[in-house]
C-alpha cells in the first residue's frame, strides 16, 4: 500500500511540475510576441528616418563649411 501513496504523490508531483512549466511557457511565449512586435516596430522607424534622411539631403546642397566643429 505504501508503494502506492508513493507512486500517487509522485505522480501529484509531476503533475505540479508540468503546470508550472505549461504556465512559464505561455509567459516566455507572450515576452516573445512582444518583443518581435517591438523589433518589427524599430524596423518601420528606421525604414522612415532613412526616407526621411534621403529626401532632406536631395534638395539641401551641402558645404563642407557648415560640417566643421563649432571651435574652428
Amino acid at each position: 500500500m505504501e508503494n502506492a501513496n508513493n507512486t500517487g504523490q509522485r505522480l501529484t508531483d509531476l503533475e505540479i511540475k508540468a503546470s508550472f512549466q505549461e504556465d512559464l511557457l505561455d509567459e516566455l511565449n507572450q515576452t516573445v510576441v512582444r518583443q518581435q512586435q517591438q523589433i518589427d516596430q524599430l524596423i518601420r522607424e528606421i525604414a522612415h528616418l532613412r526616407q526621411s534622411s534621403t529626401d532632406g539631403a536631395v534638395g539641401a546642397s551641402r558645404n563642407l563649411r557648415d560640417e566643421l566643429p563649432p571651435h574652428y
